[in-house]
């Protein structure tokens, strides 16, 4: 390195002096946080004493068991089906219009829906026969099908209970059930009892309401 003059030399050596000195400075503190680490350690070592390794016990240390998860949807399912169910305690007597046909319409629905659905001007878009079902299965049975073809948007559908000829004593049990139960409904506006070509006294001809 060459230098013009004293001065750039005294410059030069003032700069290497004070690298030399932060160079020191910072191996300095350096030395110190190590002493002040090792410091601590013993200082731990002190306060904890002796220490021995646990012993082998033979016991198998189990992952932690994962908590189930809660079934909101099947609770919410389960408080559906029970707004939804119907009881076989509902007298359905009170509200059906005895007449050569019997059959059932809400508060505010016309006479003319009876009489339109008993003359088939509403198309039959939908059927359940209930043939051959226990009372409960029928009563799970008729409750999905009923909400179904209302989610779906259907207005008339026929619901088959048998004219329980082959009941004990010829007494159709399923068929009174299935009148209270319709009534029960809140899809349902009205039914009357089929015409002979559509089951007769064996069926029912449903409205729902509009979807």
């Amino acid at each position: 390195m060459k230098f013009n003059s004293l001065q750039d030399l005294k410059t030069v050596k003032k700069k290497l002096e004070e690298e030399q000195r932060a160079a020191s400075e910072k191996e300095a503190a350096r030395q110190a946080a190590q002493r002040k680490s090792e410091a601590d350690r013993n200082l731990f070592a002190r306060a904890a004493g002796k220490v021995e390794p646990l012993r082998d016990t033979g016991r198998v240390r189990h992952p932690p068991q994962q908590v189930a998860p809660i079934p909101v949807q099947r609770q919410l399912d389960d408080q559906r089906v029970l707004q939804e169910s119907i009881s076989d305690e509902f007298d359905a007597g009170t509200l059906l219009e005895v007449d050569d046909a019997l059959s059932f319409r809400r508060p505010g629905v016309g006479l003319d829906v009876a009489r339109k659905l008993r003359r088939g001007e509403w198309s039959i878009q939908a059927e359940i026969d209930l043939h051959g079902y226990r009372i409960e299965a029928a009563r799970e049975a008729l409750a999905g099908f009923i909400r179904e073809s209302h989610r779906q948007g259907l207005r008339c559908v026929r619901v088959v209970h048998g004219k329980g000829l082959g009941s004990p004593g010829k007494v159709p049990v399923l068929k009174g059930k299935v009148h209270s139960w319709l009534i029960q409904k809140n899809e349902v506006l009205a039914f009357v009892q089929a015409r002979g070509d559509e089951g007769g006294a064996g069926a029912l001809v449903v409205l729902l309401k509009a979807g």
